[in-house]
This record gives C-alpha cells, sequence and structure tokens, in this order.
C-alpha cells in the first residue's frame, strides 16, 4: 500500500533512478516501409523451403536416434517470452524438442532488441507470435502452442498442466516468485528451471546452475539486477539462459543432477 505522504512514483532511497520511456524517432515513411517489407516477411512459409527429414536427417546425425527421440517426446512450458524465454526457446528448437508452450502477455517493442531474439519486423507483434515465427525458421515442423496471457492464480493450473517441465523465464521478480510457488504447491513432480541474478557485465564465472529441491533448478548468480549503465544487456542474459536451455536438456535426458 502506497502511504498517503509518499508519491506513488517516487523512488525508495537510494533505489537507481530510472530511465526515461524509450521515444521512437523513426519518420511516417520509415514506419510505412517497414509495415511493407515485413508484411512480405511474415507471409513467407518456412516449410516450403525445407522438408521435414531434411531437418530430421541433420538432427538424427548430430545427436543419434536414442537421443532424438527423448527431445522430440518433450514438453516445455517457456513462462516469458523476452530475453530468458526467447533465448532458452531458440536453444530447444535448434535441438528438436518436440512440443514448446510459448507463454507471454507483452507485445515485442524496440528496447527489447537488445537483448531478445526477436528482429525489427518483429516489433508491434505479440511476443509470442513473434517468437513463433523465430522458431519456425528454424525448424517448421515443431509443435509450438502459443498463450498470449498473464500467468496468474486463476489459469496456472489449466496453462501448465499438460506440460513436462516449466521454465521460469520471467523479468519481474515478484513474477518469478509467483510461478516458483505456484509450480512447487500446484505441480510438486514437475520439473521447474528458474533463473535469477543476470544484469550488467559481470563475470559470466559467477553464474552457476544449482540443483535446490527434488524438482527445482536455479540458474544464474542470483544477485545481480540491472542498474544504470549495467542493464539488462545480450551476452550475461545469453549466459543464464543457455544454463537453463541446458538443465532443461539434461533432465529431458535423464540427468537430473544440476
Amino acid at each position: 500500500m502506497v502511504s498517503s505522504t509518499t508519491p506513488s512514483n517516487a523512488s525508495a532511497p537510494g533505489a537507481p533512478v530510472p530511465n526515461p520511456p524509450f521515444v521512437p524517432s523513426a519518420t511516417q515513411e520509415q514506419i510505412d516501409e517497414r509495415r511493407r517489407v515485413f508484411d512480405a516477411l511474415r507471409a513467407l512459409d518456412p516449410a516450403s523451403l525445407v522438408s521435414r527429414q531434411e531437418i530430421r536427417d541433420a538432427l538424427l546425425e548430430r545427436h543419434g536416434a536414442a537421443t532424438q527421440a527423448k527431445l522430440d517426446a518433450a514438453s516445455v512450458a517457456i513462462c516469458g517470452c523476452g530475453g530468458l524465454g526467447s533465448t532458452v526457446a531458440v536453444a530447444l528448437t535448434r535441438i528438436g524438442v518436440g512440443h514448446l508452450h510459448l507463454i507471454d502477455f507483452d507485445v515485442v517493442d524496440m528496447t527489447n532488441l537488445n537483448r531478445q531474439q526477436y528482429s525489427l519486423w518483429h516489433v508491434g507483434l505479440p511476443k509470442t507470435e513473434a517468437l513463433r515465427q523465430v522458431l519456425a525458421s528454424i525448424n517448421p515442423y515443431l509443435d509450438v502452442t502459443c498463450d498470449q496471457v498473464k500467468i496468474d492464480d486463476g489459469n496456472v493450473r489449466e496453462l501448465l498442466e499438460n506440460d513436462g517441465i516449466v521454465a521460469e523465464c520471467f523479468d519481474v521478480p515478484e513474477n518469478k516468485t509467483f510461478l516458483v510457488n505456484a509450480v512447487l504447491e500446484t505441480f510438486p513432480d514437475k520439473p521447474l528451471v528458474s533463473a535469477s541474478g543476470m544484469a550488467g557485465y559481470r563475470s559470466s564465472n559467477l553464474v552457476t546452475t544449482r540443483r535446490v529441491a527434488r524438482n527445482f533448478y536455479f540458474c544464474g548468480d542470483g544477485e545481480t539486477a540491472p542498474k544504470p549503465g549495467a542493464g539488462l544487456m545480450a551476452p550475461r542474459v545469453g549466459v543464464v539462459a543457455s544454463h537453463e536451455a541446458n538443465m532443461v536438456t539434461r533432465i529431458i535426458l535423464g540427468e537430473l543432477d544440476a
């Protein structure tokens, strides 16, 4: 609750002053040209460029039949499609995880491009749809389900009940805490991989993966938060996302230790 004597937008003592909102500077002519070019790109069907068998042969050549069969059968929920989630989803798509469930309520904007797996032609699209397009450009034959919603107490069970593994990939600490608690309470037997502590450009060697409970894994350094001059940046977010994706892969393949 906000105190009656404290403005609701006031910063806590010692808290960093937030950056001003990003204001696009493109001209209307540039915006119209983007729309024309990007609409043509979105209309391209990746499945017209490659056969299912060609992609499958390439995966089998790298992974072998036994490993690929386990990846084919796996189902992973990607909760949050920002810097973490989009990078986790791309990694899992590249190894051929058969079923991905993308969950996010937000849309792509220009300030996402510094760390998330989107391009200019995705700006303005729902993140779930934009990420589905990104994944289809890698492997159009995977089963990708999208839910453009915010996870809350009222829908968490229905959203996640059919997913084998949950990857927590939110940006906001409160949302992370909610999802971790909800999954541990609602689905105690469902593996959960979460992450925190990835901002800035501190050493990658501080990032670890830990098994903190029977079905709960934690990736990151656990403490580094964004601050002026060291916000969320692609390299370090990518390191933590790769930890998450690798732990999900290990679980799929029966390696349950971190």
